[in-house]
């Protein structure tokens, strides 16, 4: 069999409901390395968020960030970065409408507001985080691998069309990931394909959000969590089980991998 190219969302794919990995998620990551895969993390969250992940299932290779940082054995393979002046201005008109925002380095995230504390925390507590500290000096002394501004679907046009350098992804209904429009999960996948030889056709990748659409559209075989909606359901080529219920090891044992 040609060694594949595996890529797993975090999030409601690779942990359950309860925020943690079954063990048939942990058998198959073992198996899958076993038979000599490539087996990497493609995650909206920082490697900070990530670490404890990368940590508890033994990942040496992981995309973070939403595809803005990659690393293969632990090393730092590809960086994009958020463009400094387009951040401020950003920055200026989120503020002016009383919207927050925030920015994520590699390994910590600070905000720039705090127009509404309890609807940052909350969405920031969604996935088990915590309300990033207040520093308002934070994207000019810093690497800003992603940003977020907390704002609900009414805006949505609105900052897309004042910025067309940047893509807004929904994770919550009451926030986006801020990421360079070039960038995605998909784009450092592909990069680290090419790197190792890997055709595309041979890259499998495992999610269930918005944010995951475009690296399933990519992969030679899209696989979503049947926790997915059913817009994000539509981009895979295959719907496996809901990741409460085996579904990475029930695709898996499909493709014949286990």
């Amino acid at each position: 069999m040609r060694r594949k190219l595996i890529a797993f969302d975090i999030d409601g794919t690779l942990l359950n409901s309860q925020k943690a990995p079954l063990e048939s998620t942990i058998d198959s990551l073992g198996r899958l390395r076993e038979a000599g895969h490539l087996v990497t993390i493609a995650t909206g969250r920082s490697r900070y968020l990530a670490r404890d992940v990368i940590r508890d299932l033994d990942f040496e290779n992981y995309i973070v960030c939403n595809g803005a940082a990659a690393f293969m054995n632990h090393n730092q393979i590809f960086k994009n970065l958020l463009d400094k002046k387009e951040l401020d201005r950003l920055v200026t008109e989120a503020d002016g409408m009383g919207i927050d925002t925030a920015f994520i380095e590699m390994d910590q995230a600070r905000r720039m507001t705090s127009f509404n504390v309890g609807k940052m925390a909350q969405a920031m507590m969604s996935f088990g985080s915590v309300l990033p500290e207040l520093e308002t000096m934070f994207p000019e002394t810093r690497e800003v691998y992603q940003a977020l501004a907390f704002f609900d679907e009414t805006y949505q046009h609105q900052f897309e069309s004042s910025f067309p350098t940047f893509d807004f992804v929904r994770w919550h209904e009451e926030c986006v990931d801020v990421v360079p429009k070039n960038g995605s999960k998909a784009a450092t996948i592909q990069y680290m394909a090419q790197r190792l030889g890997i055709q595309q056709e041979d890259i499998i990748a495992f999610g269930d959000g918005n944010n995951d659409r475009e690296m399933l559209r990519l992969a030679g075989v899209g696989v979503v969590m049947g926790n997915a909606t059913e817009e994000v359901q539509a981009c895979g080529d295959l719907v496996t089980a809901t990741n409460d219920e085996d579904g990475i090891w029930k695709a898996l044992k499909t493709l014949q991998l286990v």
